[in-house]
């Protein structure tokens, strides 16, 4: 596939086949993606907790909250839940430079997923006090973001920026998930 069209079509997911669980093995793929990514200074301070199919998949999701533009919806429904979580880790001391190291991960993870017909979501929506230990994080870091990933269920579609100029996504009737982006021509503000 094409660079480009990965990464348009690696939109956040919000809903999987829940019948068609990843595997640890997956995740494990996930990470070693990741790993390969840039790191500030080459610090590689991230740390990865991988949660797979089963209790704790479940009590995880439990504590997630999920697309907070749609006030319609409350979340993925029984049978279209995520199969599986990777918590992020960073210290409780990082700086700035670890905070996008996180981004650069989480992004690098998303598109491994995606680029497999898996979806990924980007959670930072979650109980903050319950997931570190649930997870057993350890005292020195804090879940950063949380991905909860699948197998994809739902098609997501890049639209066109209404001239409202709102960046709400949306679905439609049918259930498809559009999201609004500028045009390219409203993002370059100079050409030298």
């Amino acid at each position: 596939m094409d660079f480009k069209a990965l990464a348009e079509a690696a939109r956040t997911c919000r809903r999987f086949y829940e019948d068609q669980p990843l595997a640890i093995t997956d995740l494990e793929w996930l990470v070693d993606c990741a790993r390969l990514a840039p790191s500030a200074k080459n610090g590689q301070e991230l740390r990865f907790v991988l949660v797979g199919n089963g209790e704790t998949c479940q009590k995880l999701f439990a504590l997630t909250r999920w697309a907070g533009a749609l006030k319609d919806w409350g979340g993925p429904h029984p049978g279209e839940r995520p199969t599986a979580f990777v918590a992020i880790l960073m210290p409780q001391s990082g700086k700035d430079l670890t905070c996008m190291d996180v981004g650069i991960a989480a992004q690098t993870m998303q598109l491994a997923a995606t680029s497999r017909g898996w979806g990924c979501c980007m959670i930072q929506s979650f109980d903050h006090q319950a997931a570190p230990a649930l997870l057993n994080v350890p005292q020195d870091m804090k879940i950063a973001l949380v991905l909860g990933l699948g197998l994809a269920k739902e098609t997501r579609v890049v639209a066109s920026m209404p001239e409202s100029g709102a960046t709400t996504y949306w679905r439609d009737a049918e259930g498809v998930h559009h999201v609004p982006k500028r045009s390219l021509d409203d993002l370059i503000i100079a050409r030298y």
